[in-house]
């Protein structure tokens, strides 16, 4: 059975790549900020971190599934997983800092301090060509960084261009893990997919993982 990630994030590719699975990757077309406002102004508050995560992974694989399954070009017979995270300090939302100094500013609070990571999951069933089901999760992990991680080191990490378009503004699988102290939870969902959620998912549709595993 085939993977269908609505996702052209590297480090998520990576995770499955590692759990034995190949998926074919597709680059969703969502405007995040304008789907969100409207939902936003639908229920009449903001949106919690768990719900957006939920939510956005919802809208990436529906919209893979909407331009490339049935009813699109028709390549997709198979599972669709969309994904999102979110990254919390003081219960604050920190995305991607995008800027070097929003990134050393970033860090530098994270210094000595626990933060929380939502990674959430929305997956579709669209086996045989059609939607035959689908289901959300989201998992969380917290993440604490060393409290002795100097600012020469912090600089030369923002220096690398790595945290720049990171959630939370490191990444555990890279340069950032040797500052990592202490991570509470699956490590896969600090990386941004949850292996533990998306296998519940698997099989909550039906399914079994292994009959996913295509990497030899």
């Amino acid at each position: 059975m085939r993977l269908y990630l609505a996702s052209t994030s590297a480090a998520r590719l990576a995770v499955l790549r590692a759990a034995g699975i190949e998926p074919i990757c597709f680059s969703p077309e969502v405007d995040e900020a304008a789907e969100v406002a409207a939902l936003e102004r639908e229920v009449g508050r903001s949106l919690t971190a768990i719900e957006l995560t939920e939510y956005l992974g919802r809208l990436k694989a529906e919209d893979v599934v909407r331009r490339f399954g049935a009813e699109g070009t028709g390549e997709i017979d198979g599972l669709v997983l969309g994904g999102d995270s979110a990254f919390l300090l003081d219960g604050e939302i920190l995305g991607k800092p995008h800027y070097p100094d929003v990134a050393l500013a970033r860090a530098k609070q994270h210094r000595g301090r626990t933060g929380v990571l939502h990674s959430g999951h929305w997956l579709i069933d669209h086996t045989g060509g059609e939607v035959r089901g689908a289901a959300g999760a989201v998992d969380t992990a917290t993440v604490s960084l060393a409290a002795d991680v100097s600012d020469a080191e912090l600089e030369a990490y923002v220096a690398t261009g790595e945290p720049l378009e990171l959630a939370g503004g490191f990444a555990i699988d890279g340069l950032a893990g040797s500052f990592i102290e202490r991570i509470e939870g699956a490590p896969s969902c600090v990386i941004g997919l949850s292996l533990p959620a998306f296998r519940g998912l698997v099989r909550e549709l039906g399914h079994e993982m292994p009959a996913l595993w295509n990497r030899q």
